[in-house]
């Protein structure tokens, strides 16, 4: 089993504000905590007020008022609103923004429940549509360029059996990144995606969608919990455990601009030849 050192993160993010959607859970904890780190203030939102509080409240410890949490559902338009709006009123702007909030559901399509469906197209789809829409209409109006970072899914493309109403409402989001780094880019406005293999937890937090749907497929392949990150740490190439660190630098790459780059996906998933096109 291969293992690489974890290099230390030295980009300098100083004076800018992130604002980082789904930040209560295990990617978005580490998205938090490495924008924080490098010198980065953010506004954490999430829909669950108790875990949003108690993550800010840790992160407050070491880096006082740099991180704020601002409750927000992004499937609701004006909930989006505010919560952008109430960020630039603290911080004075925003800078960065991390699209993280997502749910899954697993289902073979024979068997799948339309209000299920319905659900993820909400959250996953609309709740991107309406950040983009939001996004675009703040940096406008800021007259500043800006970055937007979409985490996105190795499963765009690989798309996994019984995973049909994940797979294919990230892809819409997905896509929906990518028009908006075409319609975005005459405005300074980078968009780009990271693309992440699964990601258990954070240290002690655990990540909501792997507790949704872990136990489906611990059972499906006969592991408990600690053998289904077996399972996913084996089938990369380079026998890598993704963590949300490794998510994190990956945002931090495109959001530290270094390269000139928009509308690129980049893989977090230990190498997967089926996951092509990297």
């Amino acid at each position: 089993m291969n293992e690489y050192p974890e290099p230390e993160c030295r980009y300098d993010l100083k004076n800018r504000v992130a604002i980082v959607t789904g930040a209560a859970g295990a990617i978005g904890a580490g998205i938090c905590r490495r924008l924080l780190g490098s010198n980065c203030r953010v506004s954490a939102t999430d829909i669950s007020a108790s875990r949003l509080d108690e993550l800010v409240k840790k992160f407050q410890e070491k880096y006082g008022n740099r991180i704020i949490g601002i409750v927000m559902d992004v499937t609701d338009p004006e909930s989006v609103s505010q919560g952008i709006r109430k960020t630039v009123e603290i911080f004075g702007s925003l800078d960065i923004a991390v699209i993280n909030a997502g749910i899954a559901h697993v289902s073979f399509l024979k068997d799948m429940d339309i209000n299920e469906f319905q659900k993820l197209e909400k959250v996953n789809v609309e709740g991107t549509l309406l950040m983009l829409k939001e996004l675009g209409k703040h940096f406008e109006k800021q007259r500043t360029p800006g970055d937007i970072i979409l985490i996105s899914t190795k499963n765009v493309f690989s798309p996994g059996a019984s995973f049909g109403a994940y797979s294919s409402t990230k892809a819409a989001a997905h896509q929906l990144a990518r028009i908006a780094s075409l319609e975005f880019a005459p405005s300074g406005i980078r968009v780009n995606m990271v693309a992440p293999d699964a990601v258990f937890s954070d240290g002690e937090i655990k990540s909501g969608l792997w507790e949704k749907i872990g136990p489906d497929r611990m059972k499906a392949r006969g592991l408990d919990e600690k053998g289904l990150e077996e399972y996913y740490r084996n089938r990369n190439l380079l026998k890598a455990k993704i963590t949300a660190d490794h998510v994190a630098n990956a945002v931090l790459f495109f959001a530290s601009r270094q390269t000139p780059t928009t509308g690129a996906t980049l893989p977090v998933d230990g190498g997967l030849p089926d996951a092509t096109p990297r």
